[in-house]
């Protein structure tokens, strides 16, 4: 429900996302460039308070309610409900009054019209029903005050909504360390302020201290608790080589990190970008809803018309007036105000605590229709970074004793197979001291082990050292060659004693995800640029439906185009920087795990953790998100469709007239049930088999 008023809101909220300084700085200034949302949440919270406190006696001292419950108001009491009536008019009502002559200047009638039209007329008709002008009686100055309050309240609803992710993550930022623990050159720690620290700068982060940058594990591990970034309640595990984000927190022991981003670079303020611009999107339901408001003014405003016309050619006035009065107070769509803001501020609360950052609401609209997801292999359904997943030791060697051989080779190189080994070896046990450490280049590499030479390489070493491995242990390595595994030999004085299978380890969450895509009938593809037979070993382990392989960065966004040829409404998920062109061309562009790449500049939803599930959880959100938006607005404007002609006297000749305070009553309660059916939504679970987060 987006109206000229919230359009002046949006445009105050524009701010320089160029904030230079450490990423609370960055926050901060995010937090300050949308206030306009904040101010604005805020004079409608204020408003809407204070209508509701006058609107109580204005309520309990009109004739009509009096009646309704059998009590009798004094005579001293008559003047509470003409008073308090004309407060709210005047001082509740204002943003529709101005909003409506926004919205008259513009020819764009709408919600801030009706509700003006609405509340105008009930107030007019109520003051002349009180000074006993014209013999009306219209004491409509209750329903004036309940349809400002709750008119006030629905504006509210959805201003708070628009700021709550921003919000979020301005108090995520709030909460980062006021300084860091920086290691000099002597290797102490020494506290600067944020604002010092420079990318490569070493800090030292202590058992329950917060990350103060983005950054990479250089020494130690922890368990960190990602829960305000991911919005994963448990703990994650992190060691060395692996990236943490800043306000994070080592829970468990000390770690050391290397600065590898600072102020606008940083994931968090990577993020407040995106919800900026998500903030300035709007969805297809919210124009859907102006249109309705549009479409429900001119039928309030025909329908008044002719009511008075055909009442007043009865030769009854005083019907006319009290009928056309009745129509264009009850046309108010009450319930229309609140079906999409209600829903709205629903789904933004479940996706930011579920880590799902919707950057524009009508990509989180199309992911209902979505039945084909393709997933980028590497990094999305993959860790994207080998692993050591078999080993096959030689007769007489433990497979501990392989892969501390192996580690302690490769102890000094930073090649991704050597950190693999070493984790591995690290794993298994300890890792004897190496020396006479020599590169192979292309080859492999060298050392001296316990006085004893052991050499590590592929194919290649195994011909210059005339090096020929058991037959068991060629079997084994001729499996794993054909399904694309890297294949490394561990030799001891020139003998083969066993080989290591390395290959990108496939996340366990992965399975899953594809699985209950594939219950929820959509088709789960997967495209990489590795090699067939090593895509096809992938893609069997997880079940996918179809296969691209072998396909060059730049040709992504082709096989995006070929499945939507086909007649597919496609979802792409990706990570890297050469995702971002199929993200873009996609119905839906995903990209999984927040950081600043690229990817997430193209995608219309991001993933704050690596977890594929949430492609899924994402799709049920759209879906019950969606469909609370159409009940509601079914509902609401269904109600006016009935009840206007009603009022206006379509049925009179049958003897039957809706009378004004039935209808007031039957438009406060369809408010009650637009108001119900939306808060089922929290009811939807997003994950199977877990609560969703409150």
């Amino acid at each position: 429900m987006t109206t000229d008023y919230q359009h002046a809101t949006h445009q105050g909220s524009q701010h320089d996302t160029s904030t230079e300084g450490h990423p609370s700085r960055v926050g901060h200034a995010d937090h300050g460039g949308h206030a306009g949302h904040g101010d604005h949440a805020a004079q409608f919270r204020d408003r809407f308070w204070l209508s509701l406190a006058l609107s109580v006696p204005v309520v309990f001292t009109s004739h009509m309610v009096a009646g309704w419950l059998g009590y009798h108001v004094p005579g001293w009491a008559g003047w509470i409900a003409p008073v308090g009536g004309t407060i709210i008019y005047t001082y509740g009502g204002w943003p529709f009054l101005t909003g409506a002559i926004g919205e008259l200047r513009g020819r764009r009638p709408g919600m801030m019209t009706l509700v003006a039209l609405a509340i105008t007329v009930a107030g007019v008709a109520s003051a002349l029903t009180t000074f006993g002008v014209g013999g009306l009686m219209l004491d409509f100055w209750w329903e004036l005050a309940l349809l400002v309050v709750i008119m006030l309240l629905g504006h509210w609803v959805e201003m708070r909504a628009l700021g709550q992710a921003s919000g979020a993550l301005a108090a995520l930022a709030e909460l980062l360390p006021e300084s860091a623990e920086r290691l000099d050159a002597a290797d102490q720690p020494v506290a600067v302020p944020l604002s010092e620290l420079m990318v490569d700068d070493v800090v030292l982060v202590r058992s329950g201290g917060r990350v103060p940058a983005d950054g990479t594990i250089t020494a130690g591990s922890a368990e960190l608790d990602e829960a305000l970034i991911t919005g994963e309640s448990r703990p994650v595990q992190r060691g060395a080589g692996e990236r943490v984000v800043a306000g994070t927190i080592a829970t468990d022991s000390a770690i050391r990190v290397r600065v590898d981003a600072v102020g606008a670079d940083t994931a968090l303020a990577g993020i407040q970008r995106l919800v900026a611009e998500a903030q300035n999107s709007k969805s297809r339901a919210q124009a859907l809803a102006d249109r309705a408001a549009a479409a429900l003014f001119y039928f309030a405003a025909a329908a008044g018309a002719i009511t008075f016309a055909v009442w007043a050619a009865l030769g009854d006035l005083t019907a006319a007036v009290e009928r056309t009065v009745t129509v264009l107070v009850i046309a108010c769509p009450h319930a229309l105000g609140l079906a999409i803001p209600l829903v709205i501020a629903i789904s933004t609360s479940m996706s930011a605590r579920a880590g799902i950052l919707v950057t524009d609401r009508l990509a989180l609209e199309r992911m209902r229709t979505v039945d084909a997801v393709l997933f980028d292999k590497t990094g999305t359904l993959t860790r994207g970074e080998p692993v050591v997943v078999a080993t096959i030791p030689d007769e007489g060697v433990s497979e501990t004793e392989l892969l501390a051989l192996a580690g302690a080779v490769e102890s000094e190189s930073e090649h991704p197979l050597a950190h693999a080994i070493r984790t591995a070896a690290d794993a298994a046990g300890l890792v004897p001291s190496a020396s006479e450490i020599r590169s192979l280049t292309g080859r492999g590499v060298r050392a001296v082990v316990e006085g004893r030479e052991v050499a590590l390489g592929g194919p290649a070493l195994l011909r210059e050292l005339d090096a020929q491995p058991d037959p068991k242990i060629t079997e084994q390595t001729s499996v794993w060659a054909e399904r694309g595994t890297s294949v490394l030999h561990v030799l001891r004085d020139g003998v083969v004693i066993g080989a290591l299978a390395l290959a990108d380890e496939i996340r366990p969450e992965s399975r899953e995800a594809v699985r209950e895509l594939q219950a929820a009938g959509v088709r789960v593809v997967m495209i990489t640029g590795d090699a067939r037979n090593v895509a096809e070993s992938v893609g069997a382990d997880l079940g996918v439906d179809e296969i691209f392989a072998e396909v060059l960065p730049a040709d992504k966004d082709a096989a995006v185009a070929q499945l939507q040829g086909r007649g597919m409404r496609v979802a792409m998920v990706g990570d890297g920087v050469n995702d971002a062109p199929a993200l873009a061309r996609a119905d839906v562009g995903i990209a999984i795990g927040a950081g600043t790449d690229v990817a997430i500049e193209s995608a219309g939803v991001v993933l704050a953790s690596d977890d594929p599930r949430g492609v899924l959880a994402t799709r049920r959100l759209s879906q019950a998100g969606y469909r609370k938006m159409w009940q509601n607005l079914v509902w609401a404007t269904g109600y006016n469709v009935l009840s206007v002609p009603l009022a206006a006297g379509a049925l009179a000749g049958i003897g039957f007239v809706l009378p004004p305070a039935i209808g007031a009553l039957a438009m406060s309660l369809s408010t009650i049930v637009v108001a119900l059916n939306a808060q089922l939504l929290r009811r939807v679970q997003l994950r199977p088999g877990t609560s969703n987060p409150r």
